[in-house]
């Protein structure tokens, strides 16, 4: 499983101050079995340049482990070879799908004083007045920025200071993102990084109620005719009127 590392690699653990970073390499024979070479603890890599051919090599997966934790993709990491030493950046790397070791890795070798494009993390620091007392939201719109610099001038990590966030719409823009000395923007200078809104209030719709549907439930218990305490008309009380031979009529 290749990556790609100036798009979706680890990002360093340092707080940002850069130490230099080594890394022993051998050189790799065409004829030497990659499952050998993993079985002993070594990891298969190879590395190229603008003017440099590529080159098979081989390094301690250990330490490259290591060494990728701390470079990351902005990190500087010194080859160190038998004839001399060359500064690289990582520039991809292969996983094992299932247990994610390394399998290989790629190393752009650059030349002294050439400037290089690189994507850095960008750590949000400082409190917002808006979103502790106000009760606003953070909206962190980017979580790295393109910049270009030489490798030594390369930061690890960008400030990005929200304190600045006082009021609903207040916005940090790339621009406003300080930058060491030596380094330039690659990304837009006006792109949103960071800002904050009020969070809007959940409307709860009422439903209107049709009063004339509602039934009414009648009071008491209801006498079926017959029974103990059922009312009686007057109709019901009369005597039935006799005819002319004396015997009573039924009622009607």
């Amino acid at each position: 499983m290749w990556e790609v590392c100036g798009n979706i690699c680890p990002r360093p653990t340092s707080n940002g101050m850069k130490a230099e970073i080594s890394l022993e390499v051998a050189p790799r024979e065409a004829k030497e079995k990659l499952v050998s070479l993993r079985k002993a603890g070594k990891m298969p890599a190879i590395f190229y340049g603008r003017k440099q051919a590529s080159t098979s090599i081989t390094v301690s997966a250990v330490e490259f482990s290591k060494v990728f934790k701390k470079a990351g993709e902005s990190g500087v990491v010194t080859l160190k070879t038998k004839s001399s030493d060359m500064d690289s950046l990582i520039y991809a790397v292969d996983r094992d799908p299932v247990t994610e070791t390394f399998r290989h890795a790629d190393f752009y070798v650059f030349e002294k004083g050439q400037k290089i494009k690189v994507k850095v993390p960008l750590e949000f620091t400082g409190v917002s007045v808006a979103v502790k007392d106000l009760g606003g939201v953070l909206v962190k719109a980017l979580r790295e920025v393109e910049i270009e610099a030489t490798p030594k001038d390369l930061p690890h990590v960008l400030s990005v200071d929200i304190s600045k966030l006082a009021n609903f719409g207040d916005q940090v823009i790339v621009k406003d993102i300080v930058l060491p000395e030596g380094v330039a923007f690659v990304a837009n200078l006006e792109e949103v990084v960071a800002s904050v809104y009020l969070p809007k209030e959940e409307v709860i719709e009422e439903v209107p109620v049709d009063l004339t549907k509602i039934e009414v439930e009648k009071k008491g218990k209801e006498v079926k005719e017959g029974e103990e305490g059922a009312e009686v008309t007057p109709a019901d009380k009369a005597p039935a009127k006799a005819d002319a031979k004396g015997e009573a009529k039924p009622k009607k």
